[in-house]
């Protein structure tokens, strides 16, 4: 994603812990810890992936991505289709993704990347091309809405 910045990956952290669980000096309770709304976004507005669970390799992980930031108001801290980010980075200024690995059949979870994302990272000229197309398409829709209504008042 062209906005994307300031990424911070938590993997070192991840093989930290998996190394404890495997030694004994942390049980997998304390791991495998997702909350019921946690398993549900990861049900329903996550992303598979081809990586197994490293606790109880049953099931393949899902990637759930969070949104915050000051201009989403009331939808900060939503889950969110990773589909859905290009067009948020595109109408916000900035907002931070939080990319979390769920397994839905034991329950592991851990924060495996953060970063922003919106339209502060673009140049002036990336800007205005983004602005430009908006504009456009937003014309097109306005032609179609038009003219369908036009030809409906006509068979009136």
């Amino acid at each position: 994603m062209r906005t994307q910045r300031q990424l911070v990956d938590f993997s070192l952290q991840k093989r930290a812990v998996l190394r404890d669980v495997h030694n004994g000096k942390i049980g997998t309770l304390e791991v495998c810890d997702a909350s019921p709304y946690l398993k549900s976004a990861a049900r329903f507005h996550g992303e598979p992936t081809e990586e197994r669970c490293p606790i109880c390799r049953r099931e393949n992980l899902t990637l759930v991505h969070y949104i915050y930031g000051d201009e989403l108001k009331q939808t900060a801290g939503q889950a969110r289709k990773l589909a859905e980010l290009p067009v948020l980075a595109m109408t916000l200024r900035e907002f931070q993704v939080f990319v979390v690995e769920v397994c839905q059949s034991c329950a592991w979870n851990h924060l495996t990347q953060q970063y922003l994302l919106g339209r502060d990272a673009l140049t002036a000229d990336e800007l205005d091309r983004v602005e430009a197309v908006a504009a456009s398409s937003a014309a097109g829709r306005h032609r179609e809405i038009g003219s369908s209504s036009h030809s409906w008042d006509g068979r009136n």
